[in-house]
């Protein structure tokens, strides 16, 4: 009864005794309603050669084929007729998916749904399309569009300028990285696509299914062999500059050096040399795609940039891939909110993080619908865009009046410092010059030091009893570096009002730093933006043993300045006898081993 009601309700007089034939016939029904879609450069077409178009959504090819002759003619030929490339998305069954129109230059493939996409699998179909001016292989858009699209395939057909036949066909695929090439650190030289033997259509001796089964195990085994060892997330970093490249490199391997710090295991680096950042995307439309497919060739999780990006360059970047988008600033701000130990440091990292993200947020769809909508609540209301931002500022307000508090009672214990007479000294410089390492030989503490950049970021105070029996406090300030972002000086003012009151600032090098000079330079600029740069400044290299003796004691001599190893106590006499002479030039000091 059931299977003779189904054939009743689509207009079928034959009877059914098998219920599967009648739900086969009935989906082959539904099928034919649809009506199908012809996408593109449409517009002057005439019934007839839409109705072509049409009927390839008919036409089958074997799962195994690329593609047949029969299909490959009636597609040339019908791009030969109208003068334009035309061109089908086919799926893995051999169906066609999508008929798409061009011109006679190009074709512009539909954006594909990429939120459910498997980093470790391509998305499904492939590409078959015309060439019309007699192209000798894939052009640039083609290789662009399979690396952004994750298409299985992309092949391009000739037509002959006369018969409109198929002439040689011109393939290619993605290539992904094998673990070899990640474990000897040879992406960088990996190709990025593979190109196919040209042949004419249905001569190609592929297997088509074997092949991208295999290439995707191959990107799976990648995947799960890495994350089998280490979950950290995989990153590529840009860097864009339009000044010396030397420089530019330099910023690279702080960069690179923040990344490992953040957690990041960093797969690759792109350099680029501009005469003007691009206000769009930072990089340019075409550089930005070739950064694109060489995330997806690599499977990094996310694009570090070295510079700090605008809203507007955000959003652009974000509309062009799924990868995560960081930029120098967000990188130093989770650097920063890993390291924030105590309840200060965790509000003033928070603080900087939405100060950084207030001008950065964005609602667009649904998302800007207003609330308060009907009856009893008619007017403008509020986008869903405005609440946030509101929320996010009545967030800062909160944050900043805990900080007032954090900073009055800073002032308190200054002033009974005051009151005690015990001088100030506190050590400033840059990020991974040991700071702590230094503090902890001074006083005998056990302040946490690590061999990364900004391990130390909750200050810390200590005493040090000088060789005249003269107390002193001594503080480990959080490490400066160049371009710091903006937000984190105002966080962190109730931090940075230490060293206000300091009456000698330990200016602290890494001696066996390469770009020691740029970093001297960029902390004495950091303190004159801070307005500390009247206080009287001490300037210290260390790790000494790690540096060319012959070129330290030049070096020395150029600063005014003593070197030392934090980490070998016997070498700590000088700077602390140099300390007590500093805050008492009117004292004697006798030259003993003042550090045990």
């Amino acid at each position: 009864m059931r299977t003779r009601l189904h054939a009743k309700i689509f207009g079928l007089d034959n009877c059914f005794y098998c219920e599967s034939e009648t739900i086969k016939i009935r989906l082959n029904y539904e099928r034919s309603l649809v009506i199908p879609q012809i996408e593109g450069k449409t517009l002057g077409l005439k019934p007839n050669q839409l109705r072509k178009l049409e009927k390839m959504y008919q036409r089958r090819i074997p799962p195994t084929e690329i593609v047949t002759q029969e299909f490959a003619r009636q597609l040339t030929e019908l791009s030969h007729e109208i003068g334009r490339q035309v061109g089908v998305l086919v799926n893995r069954k051999g169906q066609v998916e999508s008929v798409i129109v061009g011109d006679a230059s190009q074709i512009v493939l539909p954006a594909q749904d990429r939120s459910r996409l498997d980093k470790s699998r391509f998305n499904g179909l492939r590409c078959l399309h015309t060439h019309l001016r007699g192209e000798e292989n894939l052009t640039r858009d083609d290789l662009t569009d399979l690396a952004l699209l994750r298409l299985d395939l992309m092949a391009a057909i000739d037509v002959d300028p006369k018969t409109g036949l198929p002439g040689m066909m011109h393939a290619a695929h993605m290539l992904p990285v094998s673990s070899r090439q990640l474990q000897d650190g040879e992406v960088g030289t990996a190709e990025t696509y593979q190109h196919l033997d040209a042949h004419l259509p249905g001569q190609l001796d592929v297997d088509f299914i074997e092949l991208i089964e295999s290439l995707e195990a191959e990107m799976a085994r990648n995947r799960g062999a890495r994350k089998a060892s280490d979950t950290r997330d995989r990153a590529l970093l840009v860097s864009v500059t339009t000044g010396m490249t030397a420089d530019a490199k330099d910023s690279m391997d702080e960069l690179r050096e923040l990344a490992t710090s953040g957690g990041l295991v960093v797969l690759d680096e792109i350099i680029q040399r501009r005469p003007k950042l691009d206000p769009a995307t930072l990089v340019g439309k075409g550089k930005l795609e070739e950064i694109i497919i060489r995330s997806l060739q690599l499977g990094v999780d996310m694009i570090v940039f070295d510079r700090e990006l605008t809203p507007s360059q955000i959003r652009a970047i974000n509309n062009a891939t799924d990868l995560k988008v960081l930029d120098r600033s967000q990188l130093i701000l989770d650097i920063f909110a890993q390291r924030a130990q105590t309840s200060e440091g965790r509000i003033q990292v928070e603080l900087a993080q939405l100060k950084y993200l207030l001008p950065r947020l964005t609602g667009t769809g649904t998302a800007m619908s207003r609330l308060m909508g009907g009856i009893g609540g008619r007017g403008p209301g509020e986008t869903k865009l405005e609440v946030d931002r509101r929320r996010v500022r009545e967030r800062i307000t909160l944050l900043e009046s805990q900080l007032d508090k954090v900073r009055e009672s800073r002032s308190q214990r200054r002033a009974q410092r005051t009151r005690r007479e015990m001088p100030v000294v506190s050590i400033v410089g840059y990020t991974n010059a040991g700071k702590s390492t230094l503090l902890n030989s001074l006083t005998n503490s056990t302040v946490m030091a690590e061999q990364r950049m900004f391990a130390t970021l909750d200050p810390t105070s200590r005493r040090l009893r000088l060789p005249q029996e003269q107390e002193i406090i001594v503080n480990d300030t959080v490490g400066f570096i160049r371009d710091l972002p903006k937000d984190l000086f105002s966080a962190f003012k109730a931090t940075l009002e230490e060293m206000e009151q300091s009456d000698l600032l330990i200016h602290l090098i890494d001696a066996s730093s390469p770009q020691l000079e740029s970093q001297i330079a960029s902390v004495n600029r950091i303190l004159g933006e801070l307005k500390l740069d009247a206080i009287p400044r001490l300037l210290v290299f260390n790790k000494m043993d790690l540096a060319d003796p012959e070129e330290l004691e030049n070096q020395c001599d150029v600063y005014n300045a003593i070197a030392i190893s934090a980490i070998d106590r016997r070498s700590l006499d000088k700077l602390v006898n140099e300390i007590s002479a500093r805050l008492n030039p009117d004292v004697q000091v006798v030259p003993d081993s003042v550090i045990m």
